[in-house]
């Protein structure tokens, strides 16, 4: 059990979970809406479509571990290691996500690449100034094994709500079906409708976030009196640091391939469910369901899988099993054993896979977010300086790079099966659509697997973990105490 001294309050933590609301509502619209917004719906062809993330990707990779090693160095009494720059980015975040969705008319193709790529750029970086401090400060919240899990659970539940409340709402509000437009997610004016009111939610959020979570400052590490401020030359020493750990190299490289499979299936929902399934707007946005009942089981039973098995076990197991739920549906349709299109059944058939698919990614999710934590304290023991800026910036890459990455991929595989511009559901070559679903779900099966198999290498158990922390408290026990005798 945690004492209560070591619990951290239900408010701090739900405050903490609307920053990941934030977070999730600009990522998950970015992957979710920018492949069909300016393939479908601008033109651009699917390769240039997916570059254009890519090439922000680039950028997140030197971005990031700037911004980690950064806050981990950082020195304020009043305002701590991480707030200072979780204050500075809602504004140009805002910015950048409208302007996104929002090109100028009349560009070229050329163009309209640029726009994609600058803005994409831009949008991400600022993120970046956010996102890395933000999850730091979840993985230093707390010190306990098993309260870690309860700090990301409410990070995970507000991630959850902020793409789930984004595409529910969205696509039943805005993205209706117009007249002249086969469906609603491919009408110009809805997109500019939709960035507006997300920049000004997010806006919100991300302060509210920054502001509610203050209380925990005085609880929270400072650099040790020996830890330079940040430079370069300790910048790649903190990388070397952080990559001498086995155990945050197994994490990251199960982050690497799991999240390929993410960001594919991602950038291929939209034409799955419009061109392969046949959906309408209003079942795409039920989707909710499943996601509701999904996250809800990761928030619910995450803490308590980690105090009846080790972490490692619960992140291989959940790997495994969102690698097979969410393709089931179109492995079955190839096997010839599922609903066809127009059926009674089909709707609910996918959502009832969708429903495990979600639960496991909801776990995973969580379960690794608390073994990075783990990790900073192992790092401790072994070089006295607390990294969690350094180890979530890995979190922070690859929750980006799913996307971007995921776009690249999806975009270059929709050119080679000649998926066309501008289609219109129900109308396209059968052989087109059938080589659509293979790519989608059999393929993306095999990257999380690999990834399962690199998080079995993760060795950081309760065990391991309670003697970690008796090496780091052992210190500051005896210099609370006054020595007796």
């Amino acid at each position: 059990m945690v004492s209560q001294e070591v619990r951290i309050p239900v408010r701090t933590k739900s405050l903490f979970g609307i920053g990941a609301a934030a977070e999730s509502l600009f990522l998950y619209t970015f992957g979710f809406f920018i492949m069909l917004y300016y393939n479908q719906v601008l033109g651009l062809p699917a390769t240039l479509a997916g570059l254009g993330p890519t090439f922000a990707l680039i950028v997140d990779a030197v971005t990031d571990p700037l911004m980690g090693s950064w806050s981990d160095r950082f020195r304020s009494k009043k305002w701590g290691r991480r707030h200072p720059f979780m204050l500075a980015a809602p504004v140009p975040v805002t910015i950048a996500f409208y302007c996104v969705f929002n090109p100028p008319e009349g560009l070229s193709t050329t163009q309209l690449f640029l726009w994609l790529i600058t803005f994409s750029i831009l949008m991400r970086a600022c993120m970046t100034l956010y996102f890395v401090p933000h999850l730091a400060l979840g993985g230093e919240m707390s010190k306990d094994y098993h309260e870690r899990s309860s700090v990301m659970s409410y990070n995970n539940l507000g991630a959850y709500i902020g793409a789930a409340g984004a595409h529910f709402f969205s696509l039943k509000f805005i993205f209706v079906a117009t007249a002249g437009y086969s469906s609603g997610l491919l009408v110009p004016d809805h997109y500019n409708q939709f960035s507006t009111i997300a920049s000004v939610l997010v806006f919100i959020a991300l302060y509210t976030c920054a502001f509610g979570t203050r209380d925990r400052i005085p609880t929270l590490s400072q650099p040790k009196d020996d830890v330079a401020p940040f430079n370069f030359r300790d910048f790649f020493g903190d990388i070397a640091k952080v990559l001498r750990n086995r155990n945050y190299l197994y994490l990251l490289l199960g982050l690497l391939f799991l999240s390929i499979t993410i960001g594919m299936r991602a950038a291929f929902n939209n034409y799955m469910n419009l061109y392969y399934w046949e959906f309408t707007t209003s079942q795409i946005a039920n989707f909710v369901i499943g996601s509701v009942m999904g996250y809800g089981a990761g928030f619910l039973f995450s803490r308590r899988l980690h105090i009846k098995f080790d972490k490692r076990a619960v992140i291989v197991a959940t790997a495994v099993g969102y690698a097979f739920f969410e393709a089931m549906p179109v492995v079955l349709r190839i096997a010839g054993h599922f609903p066809e299109n127009g059926s009674d059944f089909l709707f609910s058939g996918v959502l009832f896979f969708h429903i495990f698919g979600s639960a496991s990614l909801s776990i995973l999710n969580i379960s690794v977010m608390s073994a990075l934590a783990d990790v900073a304290d192992e790092n401790e023991a072994r070089f006295g300086q607390r990294q969690e800026g350094m180890l979530y910036s890995a979190r922070s890459f690859f929750s980006k790079a799913d996307r971007a990455l995921g776009t690249f991929l999806a975009g270059v595989m929709l050119d080679v099966i000649a998926f066309p511009a501008k289609a219109v559901p129900g109308e396209v070559d059968p052989d087109v659509v059938f080589n659509l679903g293979l790519v989608d779900s059999p393929m993306t099966i095999f990257p999380a697997l690999i990834g399962a198999a690199f998080y079995a290498g993760y060795r950081i158990t309760r065990q391991r973990h309670a003697e970690i922390r008796r090496t780091l408290d052992a210190p500051e026990a005896s210099a609370a105490s006054p020595p007796t005798g």
